[in-house]
């Protein structure tokens, strides 16, 4: 795993949120690997920072896949993450993502809804037919931002937050997000998955204020290819 330094992915903390931007290629929980993961890599910095004694608390709102990188936010109390998930089960949080998938897409904006299936023993996910057993509805909507034939930059506002469920949708339209070994991206063996969470709004589960944040993936040279600042300044 690629080291890296935590206090440069804090994006903002108070007494109740911490918001992060994950790398890629860190599982947020632990996983079969038992690599390092995320949530116990940001418990002992909140440890070692404050000279906690014993288990130090963090609420995990909400998951990234372990290859996609960006903005999630977690809980530093009992009463923040019960409040915010509760938020995000009502649909009150915002959740927009940056995505290079192959190709040139037929239409310039659009919304995707299938039914997805995820198989446990193989850690994939299918699209099947409504009414499947234990499927689940997905739903996004996507807008192309940069054309360049070969590839293109996709905005895509996750309306559902199911696993795996960017990519396989986007492969299922014949479109995989670039760097998508699992999902027939890989053109470029070895590259990261270009799927990064840019944006999260939500309401502070005690002032009640709007928050809003943006975060930039991190410049490689695949993203080197796009404006993405002067993008996210005419679609924030």
């Amino acid at each position: 795993m690629e080291n890296f330094n935590i206090e440069n992915l804090i994006v903002f903390e108070d007494n109740h949120l911490l918001v992060v931007n994950k790398p890629n290629n860190v599982p947020v929980q632990e996983d079969i690997t038992k690599d390092d993961d995320f949530l116990n890599i940001l418990k002992n910095y909140l440890k070692q920072k404050y000279q906690k004694p014993g288990n130090v608390f963090l609420g995990l709102i909400q998951r990234l896949d372990r290859p996609t990188s960006g903005v999630m936010v977690f809980a530093k109390t009992s009463k923040a993450a019960s409040r915010l998930c509760q938020s995000l089960v009502d649909g009150e949080f915002e959740k927009k993502y940056l995505a290079v998938v192959l190709g040139t897409l037929a239409e310039p904006q659009g919304t995707l809804v299938h039914f997805l299936k995820k198989n446990t023993l193989t850690n994939t996910v299918s699209i099947v037919p409504q009414g499947t057993t234990d499927c689940k509805r997905a739903e996004l909507n996507y807008k192309v931002l940069v054309d360049l034939e070969k590839i293109s930059l996709i905005e895509i506002d996750l309306m559902t937050g199911r696993s795996h469920q960017i990519r396989v949708q986007m492969a299922h339209i014949g479109h995989p997000v670039f760097g998508d070994a699992r999902y027939k991206g890989d053109v470029v063996k070895g590259a990261d998955l270009a799927l990064h969470a840019y944006k999260l709004r939500f309401s502070h589960p005690v002032s009640k204020d709007t928050m809003t944040f943006i975060v930039y993936p991190k410049p490689k040279d695949l993203w080197k290819k796009f404006d993405l600042e002067q993008l996210l300044q005419i679609i924030k």
